[in-house]
């Protein structure tokens, strides 16, 4: 099976602004890691948030190329994900897929030495792509939100197809590489995370790319973006269910 690189249009757009042409290095420095994360881990987040639960860390490879792919309810995911699967969890340093508004400046600074690079949701953006195809290629660990923006209804939203075909692109051309991707579901209790806000992290079963590559492109991506979904869905559904019993038992007590 052969795939085509698609225009990033695949992961929507934030805001819908202009984007001048930039370079997707990522640029990014161990040594401002080594001290971002770990004061995220041991002040900033405990210090925010209440009771944060993750499970599941279980379930992302220590080796080998794998896309993390989370629900994204708040700008907060950008380090519950890291805290949740980042390096001090599973080995692993994170690259982030970041959409192009948001690269600027001096949080741009930051986002690129911290794993980030930059997709321009409302250009062609195949220079973005093709770092993402290599990045994956050479084994890494990268971050998408698969879909596409940030939504605080609490449900998951529909899925851009643009993870999936990226997904099969990198396992077409490397056959056997064995790329996983992993569902995320990050709960918060609060639609606008507040401080005292408790926080439900459940890291789902690894998906194998590899058997969706033996359909046509169309299919396959179609298919694997159903069944990331439905995995993502069934994540969150535990969740509900396991807050409402809380919530009733607290109203019994």
């Amino acid at each position: 099976m052969t795939t085509t690189l698609k225009s990033t249009s695949d992961y929507g757009n934030d805001h819908g602004k202009p984007i001048k042409a930039m370079s997707v290095d990522s640029g990014i420095c161990h040594g401002l890691i080594n001290i971002i994360y770990p004061l995220a881990r041991r002040v900033v987040i405990p210090f925010h948030f209440g009771q944060l639960t993750v499970t599941g860390q279980e379930n992302v490879p220590k080796t080998g190329p794998v896309i993390l792919a989370p629900t994204h309810r708040s700008r907060w995911d950008a380090l519950m994900v890291p805290y949740a699967v980042g390096k001090p969890v599973t080995g692993r340093d994170l690259r982030y897929m970041v959409s192009a508004n948001e690269i600027y400046g001096l949080q741009g600074w930051f986002i690129r030495r911290l794993g980030g690079f930059p997709v321009d949701t409302g250009r062609g953006g195949i220079s973005s792509i093709r770092h993402t195809v290599e990045l994956l290629s050479n084994g890494e660990a990268l971050v998408m939100f698969p879909e596409g923006n940030i939504f605080r209804n609490g449900e998951v939203n529909p899925l851009k197809p643009g993870m999936a075909r990226i997904a099969l692109q990198v396992e077409s051309s490397h056959p056997g590489i064995g790329l996983k991707i992993v569902p995320i579901s990050i709960n918060y209790s609060q639609p606008i995370p507040k401080w005292g806000c408790e926080v439900k992290v459940t890291v789902g079963s690894p998906i194998s790319v590899a058997d969706y590559s033996t359909k046509s492109v169309k299919k396959g991506a179609a298919q694997l973006t159903h069944d990331l979904y439905t995995a993502m869905t069934n994540l969150d559904r535990s969740y509900s269910a396991t807050r409402k019993s809380e919530v009733r038992s607290q109203k019994s007590a």
